[in-house]
This record gives structure tokens, C-alpha cells and sequence, in this order.
């Protein structure tokens, strides 16, 4: 007889694509430190992405749209990377990024600090004070600098946040949700600035510990952010590397946000393979002809192993007359569902 977690994930896998492209899966045990001691409970909303696809590979309540304290931070982040193109820039701290209310690390009017080690203490400390130095330093003030977040958000596909300041103190008309927060984060992850931030333990120009937990609890851990005000609950987002799969999990007003984190990623990395489809190089015959072309780029997907036996290639000529180096298009579908269509090249 099958045991109790089979039947689970059997369940799981049946209703796969009854609800595509969500692939839900119960979280097991973590291999995250401490975690078994504790009684770990959902939190409030959830979210586990792999970071190339941008597949969802378990979700609750993903788009809810919630405050999420100082994980707004990843966008200010990514936002300063993209603005400034020095990070050695020079920052004469202003008076209005002095006293700022919750976590700080207490800079004072007219002290110098470099872009970059603002960067650190934005992201290592959770200064609020840092964040605001570093959006009037962009942009002269926090509507502006507000403004250019919301471009990061759209242009990661996150469609139903919306910022009003850089740090993540309540306010109106402030909220993300978490399937937003996991395509911001991993955006943000293709950029390796953002990377070797979030992913440092420790800071030694400026002596800043990394609040974050999760890069000594869980196993491939980068980092990201942690967030917390009384109106978001506990938030986090971490994201791990194991082999050659990276995921984004986002849990927002969460319990147990670190061990959740731990049960959430492992179950994920357990269940999904990063699968390689499509090779660059790799010769393809087209449909009915002699012909062989290429696709000039790899594809990869995560892929649940019942699934493999369910992907479909299908190739098929192109119209000639319109390119003499395109000679047809192969695509790639999963339980029918077309993942991947690309121009096939003349070898």
C-alpha cells in the first residue's frame, strides 16, 4: 500500500494541470538547521520560483496583495544598480536620510558614504536610513525615486505592486504580493552586483553583519532579504543555488519565515530537475524535409520527472521567401501546452 507522502504527491501530481502552471506539492521535512524542533506553519501567502523559467513551483495565496516591510528593499536595490553606474559615487548624507524611523544604520547628516556601502547597509542591515539617502541621491526625492522602482517592478513582470518609498515603512497604497516579490527577485538575480550583496555575510569596510539567517541555514542559500513591521508580519524572501537550479521562495506575514523558507525550498529542489531540452548546437530535421537547422540558444525548464514523458517537439518549415538564413521554427510543448517556440537556422 502506497505510504501517506505518495498518496500526497500523487494527489499533488494529478492536479498538475488542472491548475497549470502552478505545480503544487506538500512541503516535507527541511533540511534546514533547527527545523525539525519546530512546529512550522504556513504563512499568509507564498511563493517558490525557479529564476530562468520563472515557473511556479508551489504557490498560496500568490496574488494577494499584502505589505512586505522591508523586502521592498530588493527593488531599491536593483533600482540604485541600474540608476548609478559608478557605485563609488560619493553620497553627502542629507538631513532628511538622518532619524528615519524602524531599522537604520544611524547616519548622520553631512557624513560620506559611497553608493556601494550604502548598498551593503540597505541590504545587510535593512537600513531605512540608507534607502532614503540613496533614492534623493538618484532622483532627488522619494516620488521620483519611487517611480523608477515601479519601471523594475513592470519590466520583471510584477503587475500588482505598487511603491510608494524605498524602504518598506507602512503606507497607503503600498503592497506587493508574493508571486510579484519571487519575478522581481529573480530579475534582480541576473544582475551580479545584486548577487554579491545580498549574498555577503559580512561587511568589513563598514563592520555590518547580514541580519539574514538563511545564508547559515540552508544549504546553497544567497541570501536576499528579510522584512518586518506589525502591518506585514514576519516576510522573507531567500533564494538557493544547487547544482545548476536557482530558486526564489517568498513567504510574506509568515510564523516560522525561516524554516518555512527551509521546507519550502528543499521540497522544490527535491521534486523539480532543471531540464536542458533544447541545445544550442544541437541539429534538428524539419517535418517532412531533409533539412537541418539549429537554435542559436539552449532552453531549459523544471520539470517534475512524470512529466518528461509529456513534453512534444515539433518542427516545421518556414517560409522561405522571407529569410534565406531562417529555415524553419521548432517548438516545445508540455501536456500540450506550447513552453518554447524558436526560429530554427540554417547550419
Amino acid at each position: 500500500m502506497p505510504s501517506k507522502n505518495q498518496i500526497i504527491f500523487r494527489i499533488c501530481f494529478a492536479c498538475l494541470f488542472a491548475l497549470y502552471p502552478l505545480s503544487l506539492f506538500s512541503p516535507r521535512k527541511s533540511t534546514t538547521a533547527n527545523a525539525e524542533n519546530t512546529q512550522i506553519f504556513p504563512s499568509k501567502a507564498e511563493c517558490v520560483m525557479e529564476i530562468n523559467s520563472r515557473r511556479i513551483l508551489y504557490e498560496s495565496h500568490g496574488d494577494y496583495r499584502l505589505p512586505m516591510a522591508s523586502t521592498t528593499k530588493i527593488a531599491t536595490c536593483i533600482a540604485v544598480l541600474e540608476l548609478c553606474h559608478d557605485l563609488r559615487q560619493t553620497v553627502i548624507i542629507p538631513s532628511e536620510a538622518t532619524g528615519i524611523e524602524g531599522s537604520s544604520v544611524y547616519l548622520q547628516a553631512n557624513d560620506s558614504y559611497t553608493v556601494e556601502e550604502l548598498l551593503y547597509g540597505l541590504m545587510l542591515r535593512s537600513g531605512n536610513d540608507c534607502a532614503t539617502a540613496l533614492a534623493l541621491h538618484l532622483c532627488g526625492n522619494i516620488n521620483d525615486f519611487s517611480a523608477e522602482m515601479n519601471e523594475i517592478a513592470q519590466k520583471s513582470g510584477a503587475l500588482s505592486t505598487n511603491f510608494v518609498n524605498p524602504h518598506g515603512l507602512p503606507a497607503e497604497n503600498h503592497y506587493t504580493t508574493a508571486r510579484d516579490l519571487a519575478c522581481i527577485t529573480s530579475y534582480a538575480l541576473h544582475n551580479t552586483d545584486f548577487r554579491t550583496i545580498v549574498s555577503t555575510k559580512y561587511y568589513t569596510p563598514r563592520h555590518w553583519k547580514n541580519k539574514n539567517k538563511m545564508l547559515d541555514l540552508c544549504e546553497g542559500a544567497i541570501g536576499v532579504k528579510t522584512g518586518y513591521t506589525k502591518q506585514a508580519g514576519r516576510c522573507l524572501v531567500s533564494a538557493a543555488t544547487r547544482g545548476i537550479t536557482t530558486l526564489v521562495c517568498v513567504v510574506l506575514n509568515s510564523p516560522n519565515m525561516y524554516e518555512r523558507s527551509g521546507k519550502l525550498l528543499d521540497d522544490a529542489f527535491s521534486h523539480y530537475e532543471y531540464t536542458q531540452i533544447v541545445d544550442a548546437n544541437q541539429a534538428w530535421t524539419i517535418a517532412d524535409t531533409s533539412l537541418q537547422g539549429k537554435t542559436k540558444r539552449d532552453f531549459y525548464y523544471p520539470l517534475l520527472k512524470e512529466e518528461k514523458p509529456l513534453l512534444e517537439i515539433v518542427t516545421e518549415r518556414a517560409d522561405m521567401k522571407k529569410s534565406d538564413e531562417i529555415i524553419g521554427k521548432i517548438q516545445i510543448y508540455l501536456a500540450k501546452r506550447l513552453l518554447f517556440s524558436e526560429n530554427l537556422y540554417k547550419l
